[in-house]
This record gives C-alpha cells, sequence and structure tokens, in this order.
C-alpha cells in the first residue's frame, strides 16, 4: 500500500513522547496494592482504610501515599509502616501481571517510533524488578520514579522526561488510571489519557480534562494509533 492510499501515514502526528503510568495502567496491580496498604496500617497499630480510601492513594510515592491512607499513625512509625507494606507486596508481587493486551500496544507504538517513557510512583527498585519480571527492560526509553524525583501530582517527572527527550509539553501526552497522573499532565503542560480499569473513579477524571477516558486496553490501543 503506498503512503497516499494508507491513511495511518497521511494523518498527521500529535505527540512524540508518550509517558505511561506503571500501576493500574500496564500492570493489573490496583486490587494486590490496595490490599497491601490495608495489611501494612493494620500491623502498625492503625485505622485500617476502606478499599476506596487505599486505591486513592496508588500513584503517590510510598511513604507519601501510606502517611495519606493512615492518618492516625504518628510519623516515628512510618519506618516500619513501610517496611510492613514492602513485605506484603514482596509476598504478591508474583501474582501480578500486564494487563493483557499492553504488549501488542507498546509493539505498535514503538514501530512508529514513539518516544515510550514511564512516569510511576514506585521506586526505581520496584520498577526495575517489575519491567524484569514482565520482560519489558529495556522496552522503554526512560523513566521517572518517585525516589528520585518529586512524587505525583508535582509536575517535575514529566518536566525531567520532557527535558531528557528535548520534547516540549504540546508533543508529550501522559496515560494513567489516576487523578494524580492527569494532574501531574495539566500542571505540566501536556494532553492526558484517562484509563478506567484502574485505581480511581473515572466520573473523577472530567475536571482535569484528559482527551479521553479509554474502557479497555484495547480501547487505549486503538485511540492511540488513530489520535496520538
Amino acid at each position: 500500500m503506498s503512503q497516499l492510499q494508507n491513511p495511518d501515514a497521511m494523518r498527521a502526528r500529535q505527540f512524540d513522547l508518550i509517558a505511561f503510568d506503571w500501576d493500574g495502567t500496564l500492570f493489573d496491580s490496583t486490587a494486590i496494592i490496595t490490599r497491601c496498604i490495608q495489611l501494612a496500617v493494620r500491623d502498625v497499630g492503625g485505622t485500617v482504610p476502606s478499599d476506596k480510601e487505599a486505591a486513592y492513594v496508588i500513584g503517590m510515592g510510598l511513604m507519601q501515599a501510606l502517611a495519606h491512607a493512615a492518618p492516625d499513625v504518628p510519623a516515628f512509625k512510618y519506618p516500619e509502616l513501610g517496611a510492613r507494606y514492602r513485605f506484603h507486596y514482596m509476598a504478591r508481587q508474583s501474582d501480578i501481571v500486564l494487563f493483557e493486551g499492553v504488549l501488542p500496544l507498546l509493539a505498535d507504538l514503538k514501530a512508529r517510533h514513539y518516544l515510550l517513557a514511564v512516569a510511576t510512583g514506585k521506586s526505581r527498585r520496584g520498577l526495575d524488578e517489575a519491567l524484569r519480571s514482565s520482560q519489558l527492560a529495556g522496552r522503554f526509553d526512560g523513566s521517572r520514579t518517585a525516589d528520585e524525583t518529586a512524587g505525583k501530582p508535582d509536575p517535575r517527572m514529566l518536566h525531567e522526561l520532557m527535558a531528557e527527550f528535548g520534547v516540549p509539553p504540546e508533543r508529550t501526552l501522559m496515560i494513567g488510571d489516576t487523578t494524580h497522573d492527569l494532574q501531574m499532565a495539566l500542571s505540566a503542560g501536556c494532553a492526558s489519557v484517562g484509563v478506567s480499569y484502574g485505581a480511581h473513579e473515572p466520573g473523577d477524571f472530567e475536571a482535569l480534562g484528559p482527551r479521553v477516558v479509554a474502557h479497555s486496553v484495547r480501547a487505549l490501543h486503538d485511540w492511540l494509533l488513530q489520535n496520538a
């Protein structure tokens, strides 16, 4: 098929850099993270948060998230709280897998020469381990984690990724499952896409102006190929 016959070749490219959140966007981890937060809070004697309260903090840096989820736990117990979360997460991490369809989505974007990045509330160690276990090591051009820069919704992660690749905000797209992701994009001057199958209720996304809310990885894949 010639370029003139191929509608994909004719369509103007909107973005150069596509940044993905990890947990709840690419990695099917929301339920397990929620449970690990609850167990960690219980272990240190705090009031166990509801599923909704625990899920709300997903995407933040670990200690920021745990402090928000357990406001009655005193600060001197934060190291223990973090250690208990890591204990419970490590015991369950082998049960976490990529959402179905993520691998072909990333392969198609790579084939179209987009720059791909991860912007996550995970630690560097946690992200590197997740990339290895999911066979995605080396698939992304760059990444930022909450322990090496500011956590979401601060826009610094996106600012650093854009500076690294020399891509301006109007050519950058952030994809995530939480209001923290979409607020980060808005603050950085970037477009965003929300996904409804992760940690936050999609009804909360509207005020943050995502281009679209995708209800499955397949829907996200189709939208990106047609609109990114």
